[in-house]
């Protein structure tokens, strides 16, 4: 199963929810696809819940140029 690490590109604070740059996360996915594109991303969303309690799609962050993907 692939693994792929989320992290944050810049500084983003939008419905009182600040986004740091270098917050990361790791996420497991039976695709080899993006997992910020595919479901609408909601893996990355409960992985950064999970870890920093916050909610990056309500944040406005949930995106390619927001946010960096490599896959382990």
């Amino acid at each position: 199963m692939p693994r792929f690490r989320i992290t944050t590109k810049r500084t983003k604070c939008n419905n009182g929810i600040r986004i740091e740059p270098g917050m990361s996360v790791e996420v497991v996915t039976s695709s080899y696809s993006n997992p910020v594109l595919v479901n609408g991303g909601q893996p990355v969303i409960d992985a950064f819940y999970r870890i920093y309690g916050v909610d990056i799609k309500r944040a406005g962050a949930l995106n390619m140029s927001d946010l960096y993907v490599e896959q382990l």
